[in-house]
């Protein structure tokens, strides 16, 4: 194949996956703004905020880990033109997302007392408490959200969860100057405001989205017959076949970059309150990789569904490609604006947090070089691991990262964090050297897999 063939694709790629980054980016923002505004009120506020987000955060991973597995299944059986299979694939979806959200919120609640056994400092997890509690709550309907979206997305209409993330980031960034700093008649209620604010705006896009979709003429005849009768049994265990394990391949990341909070958190809330600024910056324009994974996923269960596995290998090294490009993009920025990026986050003005600050900026324009060169490596593993999901291809992926990211990545950030006085470096170092083995052995995989498609035409 010559680079024109891939680059071809790149406009299709683009039109598919920007909603989608768009939509990525808002849950994001969710997230920066709270602690853009929460940091405004201290280090200790913004630790806590890291902390309680790294709780809600792992359940939530596995909550938007398992409803991926409903885009391939919807893009096959739209590639097929089959509607009923696709409507059962969505109702049955939708009923799994639901069960798990709270579950999710329930498992996450029950679990904060473990935050007194990972060595963290006493004022952060004092604030933290409250505020799990609330932002818990959220994974009830952002996991049902993810029901409706990764259904939509199947469909390659990928502009509804789009508009839903928007406004509710709008709702969210409201709510949260009203409680956070107490204005006109609202109470000031620090860091639950901003908890709150997550709270609803999360609510109304579950709300936002069924509302759009049911009205929408195109997707009326997926919400009908959805009634108990609708559930099989059958379409359910297949659904959880594939979600389960792309469940675990994100759980495996996320709880890789929240044990990566935790111990930047045993070495000292600086540390900890800088790697959260880091954190924040990286997982910015990881969201750019993460939408060319749905599209992935998409034109590969497309292709998938048609049996053209030669067009298949084709449109996914052309959205590898694209990812490389735009992340080596972003690793420049980083290069280039490391001593500024993380001012945005603290409070510059207060003269009696200057040493405080200069302590987290001095660490976190650091973190943002490692950054800079693994989001490289972040930006292959995703989209690598959006076609392989289109495949319908979950088990051996998820042997791949969990070794990538705990016998690999977790020893090494432990090691060079607690032994080394690399520090918190030491700890980000250990990330990308998990990430470079995942983005590695998941190519291998694919290449494998289209390699046989296109000689036997089976897996």
């Amino acid at each position: 194949m010559t680079l024109t063939a891939y680059t071809k694709e790149f406009r299709y790629n683009i039109q598919l996956a920007w909603p989608v980054i768009l939509g990525m980016l808002g849950h994001t923002v969710t997230g920066i703004v709270d602690n853009i505004m929460v940091g405004k009120l201290g280090a200790a506020e913004l630790a806590a905020a890291s902390l309680g987000n790294s709780m809600v955060f792992i359940a939530m991973s596995a909550g938007i880990g398992f409803s991926t597995a409903i885009t391939p299944l919807v893009a096959s059986a739209d590639a097929e033109k089959d509607t009923d299979k696709a409507r059962s694939f969505f109702q049955n979806g939708l009923l799994l997302c639901t069960i798990l959200g709270i579950f999710l919120f329930g498992v996450v609640w029950f679990a904060k007392p473990l935050m007194y056994l990972m060595s963290q400092p006493e004022e952060v997890v004092a604030l933290a408490g409250p505020y799990i509690d609330w932002v818990a709550f959220s994974l009830v309907p952002v996991i049902i959200f993810q029901g409706y979206k990764q259904f939509a997305d199947g469909l390659s209409h990928t502009k509804y969860a789009m508009y839903a993330v928007i406004i509710s980031n709008v709702i969210n960034i409201i709510v949260n100057y009203l409680l956070i700093y107490g204005i006109w008649i609202f109470p000031k209620m620090g860091i639950i405001g901003a908890a709150l604010g997550t709270v609803l705006a999360r609510i109304f896009m579950v709300v936002y989205i069924h509302y759009i979709l049911v009205k929408n003429e195109k997707f009326k005849t997926y919400f009908s017959g959805f009634n108990r009768s609708a559930f099989n049994k059958a379409v359910l265990k297949r659904i959880t076949a594939l979600g389960l394990p792309s469940s675990m391949q994100m759980l495996f990341e996320v709880a890789l970059f929240t044990a990566a909070v935790w111990l930047s958190g045993s070495i000292g809330k600086d540390s900890q309150a800088a790697n959260q600024i880091a954190l924040s910056l990286a997982s910015l324009t990881f969201m750019f990789a993460m939408g060319l994974s749905v599209a992935s996923m998409i034109r590969v269960g497309n292709q998938k569904g048609l049996r053209d596995y030669k067009k298949l290998q084709l449109v996914a090294r052309s959205i590898f490609l694209l990812a490389v490009i735009l992340e080596v993009v972003f690793a420049l920025l980083f290069i280039a604006l490391h001593n500024y990026l993380p001012q945005f986050f603290l409070n510059m003005k207060d003269d009696t947090l200057l040493a405080e600050n200069a302590r987290v900026i001095a660490i976190a324009s650091e973190l943002l070089l490692v950054a800079a060169v693994f989001q490289i490596s972040d930006g292959i593993q995703v989209v690598v691991l959006g076609a392989l999901r289109g495949l319908q291809d979950v088990k051996i992926p998820t042997v791949i990262t969990f070794i990538a990211y705990w016998v690999i990545g977790f020893p090494i950030s432990f090691y060079l964090g607690h032994y080394t006085g690399l520090r918190a470096t030491g700890i980000w170092i250990g990330l990308f050297a998990g990430l470079t083995a995942a983005a590695l052995f998941l190519y291998i995989r694919f290449h494998f897999l289209t390699k046989k498609l296109i000689r036997f035409g089976q897996l």
